[in-house]
């Protein structure tokens, strides 16, 4: 059984169809690229699977449960994240204060005692958050500005930490939104070895939409291709790269380049 799968998922805005009866799907431990130009329907279709819109039709299902229509924060806590969905929420919290928190998402508890009272007392009540927080911060390479407030992150730092919260919710399933947008060189390939590492270590299941070619075709298993809201192609890398409809999609453009 799929992780996550979509059947015919539709969405109308008044006349416009951003999405028509896309289907696709995803395994536990697996990469799956969605590409297509802009505005062929890829942050509608995020939208659509992790409930902040609502469906015109179609299914969408994860671990074996039709999960259209719930809220995002259910969604969330049936083991689904998103890197930008807990993202900028809490700017004048440290770092490590705001991965405590996602950690305290996940559980339920009542972090706003726990964690938002001071960052002493916070420690003091949880130290098991604390060190599992610590633990994360060390696995994407942000441990040293641990206490710094997240505003003052520069912005690849801040992609990294948008990681960190959303895998401090434990998620079987992650949403990545253009997650190497912004990084150098050496962060996107920080970045990309941490995702494989969750794909092989903690068989997370990976969506991944990026405008980065050269991260599609190198680091996904499998690649779904969108345009005008419909499905064009779907297939292994080397097979969308050489696809004359995904490529005349991209108004002529190698699709294998940067």
């Amino acid at each position: 059984m799929a992780l996550l799968e979509t059947h015919k998922l539709l969405k109308h805005f008044g006349g416009l169809t951003a999405v028509s009866n896309v289907d696709l799907s995803v395994d536990k431990g697996q990469i799956l690229g969605l590409i297509g130009p802009n505005g062929a329907g890829k942050t509608t279709t995020f939208n659509l699977i992790s409930g902040i819109l609502h469906p015109s039709g179609g299914r969408v299902v994860f671990n074996g449960k039709d999960i259209a229509g719930h809220k995002p924060h259910a969604i969330a806590r049936m083991g689904m994240a998103r890197t930008f969905q807990l993202t900028n929420l809490f700017k004048d919290l440290s770092v490590l204060e705001n991965v405590q928190v996602a950690y305290h998402y996940r559980s339920g508890v009542g972090f706003w005692r726990t964690v938002l009272e001071t960052p002493g007392m916070a420690r003091r009540q949880n130290r098991e958050v604390f060190e599992k927080a610590m633990a994360l911060l060390r696995l994407v390479g942000l441990s040293e500005v641990a206490d710094q407030p997240a505003q003052s992150l520069p912005g690849g730092h801040q992609k990294i930490m948008s990681l960190a919260i959303a895998l401090a919710t434990e998620p079987e399933l992650l949403l990545l939104d253009e997650p190497v947008r912004g990084l150098n060189a050496e962060e996107i390939a920080r970045f990309m070895k941490l995702i494989k590492t969750l794909r092989d270590e903690r068989a997370t299941g990976i969506i991944v939409v990026e405008h980065n070619m050269r991260v599609i075709m190198e680091e996904c298993d499998y690649v779904v291709v969108l345009n005008h809201g419909e499905k064009i192609a779907e297939g292994l890398p080397a097979q969308i790269a050489e696809n004359r409809t995904v490529i005349e999609a991209y108004l002529g453009g190698n699709v294998g380049a940067a």
